[in-house]
């Protein structure tokens, strides 16, 4: 897969100079928007500080990319998201330390939105680093993702249910609009959110500041990120900015990666690219995770492993200790309590997720009834995201409370008409 790229900036109609700065290196297939802010021209030197130190943080540790690229069993992509993190932190010092040795900068700092892409073509993977209201987006299969949260008052209030987003602009909120909540180097240190993901064959990224995604709505963006040559596009994001007011500095830089799957002939991204589609399908149509954001969804994959069973080999057995929880990607699996069969699942279908919150025994057994492929997530990868990301978690758990309530609804029903009670009363509630 070849990577195409593309990047603009401009001051846009309101401001009288540029506080914005990129970053593009081939190479390392680097990609960096910075927004700075402060008076004084302080915002640019914020930014351009950012932009350079990130890529030198990322080029002096190439050689765990290169590991990374080769697939040494060592490297695993925890460490590349570290190498990330560290590096807008060290940033993040470098602006706050200039700022107290020069008064007049004293307050100054940038956002900071990085993509890195690493990896074989056949297992290409792209690594976020971010911090402030600029923006990457995915675009895939027609459709528009974006992979990162702003850290906005705005979005907070938002987020908390406290305000609707086309009721702000007329609230009293109005005046804190360009507000962020993070910034790299306002503070001797900032929270990064870090996060990585599968690359196909067709994906088209955006990275660009709040100047720019202001002036588009997002089911717009498939067809503006792929239409005509792509040294093109980024020119024409600003012209359309600028159109709709250019308020701010605007800058977008524009990732394409070529070869879809009707174009490619890589058999193996292909099937990739399949499973992973076949993944994310599965998973957003499960009631457990109906909930999530295409971000989420992805983080709860990266979670889990790909199993292949055998027609007639054992998933799970009754008695044993659960430790995961199996979604059923393809084919069919029989649950059943010794030779009396219970259920047949098949595609989207899911079972064992009581391992996830305890550790009782088995109460069936499943087996494969044909080749399956199963997804599985274990109970220690599953506290993970209840411990590292309460947002997520607490979607996680209402879901599970609402899948287990249900259950406990049909149960009673069951046990109602099988004794004739037209009440179906809970069991606990019985004298």
């Amino acid at each position: 897969m070849e990577l195409t790229f593309a990047a603009a900036t401009d001051v846009g109609l309101e401001r009288d100079h540029n506080e914005d700065n990129f970053l593009i290196d081939k190479k390392l297939r680097l990609f960096v928007v910075c927004d700075g802010m402060g008076g004084h021209a302080a915002g640019e030197v914020a930014s351009s500080i950012t932009v350079h130190q990130i890529r030198d943080a990322v080029f002096h540790n190439r050689d765990l990319i290169d590991r990374f690229v080769q697939d040494d069993a060592e490297v695993q992509e925890l460490e590349i998201l570290q190498l990330l993190e560290r590096a807008i932190q060290d940033a993040c010092a470098t602006v706050y330390n200039r700022a107290q040795a020069e008064p007049e900068k004293r307050g100054m700092g940038t956002t900071a939105s990085v993509l890195l892409i690493a990896g074989e073509p056949s297992n290409l993977r792209g690594f976020i680093a971010h911090v402030g209201d600029s923006r990457i987006y995915l675009t895939r299969q027609d459709q528009c993702h974006q992979l990162t949260e702003d850290h906005s008052l705005m979005n907070e209030l938002i987020r908390r249910g406290k305000i609707k987003e086309e009721e702000f602009d007329t609230s009293p909120y109005k005046k804190f609009k360009n507000a962020v909540t993070r910034a790299v180097g306002v503070y001797a240190s900032v929270e990064v959110d870090t996060f990585d993901f599968d690359i196909l064959p067709g994906d088209s990224f955006l990275l660009c500041s709040d100047g720019m995604y202001v002036y588009f709505d997002d089911p717009e963006l498939p067809g503006l990120l792929t239409d005509g040559d792509v040294k093109d596009v980024p020119t024409a994001l600003i012209d359309r900015a600028n159109a709709g007011g250019g308020h701010d500095n605007i800058t977008n830089v524009v990732v394409r990666v070529l070869g879809g799957p009707e174009q490619s002939e890589n058999n193996s991204a292909n099937a990739r690219a399949e499973e992973l589609s076949l993944k994310l399908e599965v998973l957003k149509g499960m009631q457990l995770f109906r909930y999530l954001s295409y971000k989420e969804l992805v983080t709860v994959m990266n979670m889990t492993e790909t199993r292949d069973y055998a027609p007639g080999e054992p998933i799970i057995r009754e008695g044993e200790v659960g430790e995961a929880m199996f979604v059923v990607l393809s084919g069919t699996v029989r649950l059943h309590q010794g030779a009396v069969e219970v259920a047949e699942l098949e595609k989207g279908h899911h079972f064992g997720e009581m391992a996830l919150i305890d550790r009782t025994v088995r109460s069936l057994s499943a087996t494969a009834e044909e080749p399956s492929r199963l997804l599985v997530m274990g109970r220690k990868e599953f506290y993970s995201i209840i411990k590292k990301q309460p947002e997520l978690s607490v979607k996680l758990l209402w879901s599970f409370t609402q899948v287990l309530a249900g259950r406990l609804r049909k149960t009673t029903a069951d046990l109602g008409a099988l004794r004739g009670d037209d009440n179906h009363t809970l069991p606990f509630d019985e004298e």
